[in-house]
């Protein structure tokens, strides 16, 4: 059994040690708003926060994961989050949308450590995730959206 401090509560999974946080999250914790993208850490759907920090589920091992602080979209819940989705809503970003919680996920770590980005700091902050629908524009357009309320 591996203890996991998920969303601010100790969860106990039965799994590998090398098996993907991902996997644990959707198979053995039902937290499914975290997606599978590519499985190799390039297209950023999977993206979780260790620590505050934006990082690839898809590639993060259990045992990595164990001990340390995880928010999935699912727990992502305070002003700054807030303002994405509210943000993401008026600009119409989603398409198909499967991409969208991996991109919340990193436009929050982009806000928090950068709460007035320019277009060249959320291109490269934002680079590591790929909207399959294009829709580029209008997520740089919410995430002035949300840095200005």
């Amino acid at each position: 059994m591996i203890t996991l401090n998920i969303n601010g509560s100790n969860r106990e999974v039965d799994a590998p040690e090398d098996m993907p946080l991902l996997w644990a999250l959707r198979e053995n914790l039902g937290l499914s708003g975290t997606k599978y993208g590519c499985g190799v850490a390039q297209c950023g759907a999977c993206t979780v926060h260790i620590n505050g920090e934006a990082v690839r589920s898809c590639v993060t091992t259990l045992s990595r994961a164990a001990g340390q602080k995880i928010v999935t979209i699912e727990g992502l819940d305070d002003d700054i989050s807030r303002r994405i989705q509210d943000a993401w809503v008026a600009a119409d970003v989603p398409q198909c949308g499967y991409c969208q919680s991996g991109q919340i996920m990193s436009a929050h770590v982009l806000l928090r450590e950068n709460p007035n980005p320019t277009d060249k700091d959320i291109d490269d902050g934002m680079a590591g995730n790929i909207c399959r629908c294009g829709t580029y524009q209008r997520i740089r357009k919410a995430i002035h959206m949300a840095a200005k309320k």
